[in-house]
């Protein structure tokens, strides 16, 4: 029934730790997108689960097997608004993220990506 393009595959974001990651960080910024808002609400209703694991893709961003990554998953029918919300939500908790670990531990935090599914490459 569905012919469109977006809401039948976008259903899931990737959240990619870069080089220099650790587990503590995985952890850390799986725990702070669960916490945010609108994230929290959505895995509540059992709409959204949030795990993490080891990266999908190796590319030039993750050499010597460093990329770790958090997958967002969105349950069941889910229309574009629903997805493109989880996405930018995403996307400000891992900036918030950064910024609260660069303000509590010395060093850079590891450069993280944020891209659905959909427009993996």
């Amino acid at each position: 029934m569905n012919d469109g393009e977006g809401s039948a595959k976008n259903t899931v974001v990737r959240v990619r730790l870069g080089q220099g990651a650790s587990a503590s960080d995985v952890g850390a910024l799986k725990a702070w997108l669960e916490r945010e808002r609108r994230l929290e609400a959505l895995r509540n209703s059992g709409d959204l689960e949030i795990a993490e694991g080891p990266g999908s893709e190796e590319g030039p961003g993750s050499p010597m097997g460093a990329g770790l990554e958090i997958v967002l998953v969105l349950v069941g029918i889910v229309g574009p608004k629903i997805f493109d919300e989880v996405y930018e939500q995403a996307k400000s908790g891992v900036r918030a993220w950064r910024e609260n670990r660069r303000s509590v531990e010395r060093g850079e935090p590891p450069e993280v990506e944020v891209v659905p599914d959909g427009d993996a490459r």
